[in-house]
């Protein structure tokens, strides 16, 4: 399966310095984001629980720690839905630096991209965040009539929209919105199935913290492949 090279590639990557300034990054924010994100919540349940409490004529000690230790656990397990607008939200961010290094390293003889302005990156990245959030919420519900093959539908629709923000972002840099969006309309098959490749490690803690710039850069050697009249590979 040729995506699983594109992936191989990105992955490859990893040592060179520059690619791996942007990878390192990207995990130092993602962490941090997590962090914050969890101990605001187990700070908020801590505070709204009382140390102790007596319920039914039994005193609960600790009660404020063990709400705060729960939405820990709760968090945990919410990372796995939290990853996808992370993702999305850091295509705007690093998508230009981990294209410039990949585009640097396997397609050198390419003439220099023209970066999307940043105004028009983050409106990007900020209407693809509420539509993969609206997208989700609506989705939840649905989570509840499939069953077992919910984690199935988290993958397909996650994987439709992350594809669909991935390949659009990095084609634009070398063929502008109405390109990028016609040559998303060719490939579109290939780049939900990628999308949905990059989507089942999002929902593996520990691994997800790595899939955004991995997943950029993969998506970097998809357009490439897809679109062979703007780069062969030297």
């Amino acid at each position: 399966m040729r995506i699983l090279g594109d992936f191989a590639r990105a992955v490859g990557q990893i040592p060179d310095p520059r690619f791996l300034r942007v990878l390192l990054l990207g995990l130092g924010l993602t962490l941090a984001l997590l962090i914050g994100a969890t101990w605001l919540f187990a700070w908020v349940a801590g505070w709204l629980v009382p140390e102790s409490f007596t319920l039914f004529g039994l005193t609960i000690d600790f009660a404020g720690g063990i709400a705060s230790g729960a939405a820990v656990l709760v968090m945990l397990v919410a990372s796995v839905f939290l990853m996808v607008p992370v993702a999305s939200a850091f295509t705007g961010l690093f998508l230009e630096q981990v294209a410039e290094a990949v585009e640097a390293r396997f397609y050198p003889h390419l003439p220099p991209a023209t970066p999307v302005p940043m105004g028009e990156a983050l409106k990007d990245t900020v209407n693809f965040l509420g539509v993969i959030i609206a997208v989700n919420l609506l989705a939840l519900i649905l989570y509840f009539f499939v069953g077992p093959f919910a984690p199935v539908l988290f993958w397909a629709v996650n994987g439709f929209l992350l594809g669909r923000e991935y390949f659009q972002l990095v084609a634009m840099r070398r063929v502008g919105r109405q390109g990028a969006i016609a040559a998303r309309r060719r490939h579109m098959p290939e780049i939900w199935l990628a999308g949905g490749l990059m989507a089942i490690p999002l929902s593996v803690p520990v691994i997800n913290l790595f899939v955004p710039i991995l997943g950029a850069a993969t998506f970097t050697h998809l357009y490439h492949r897809l679109e062979p009249q703007d780069a062969r590979v030297s």
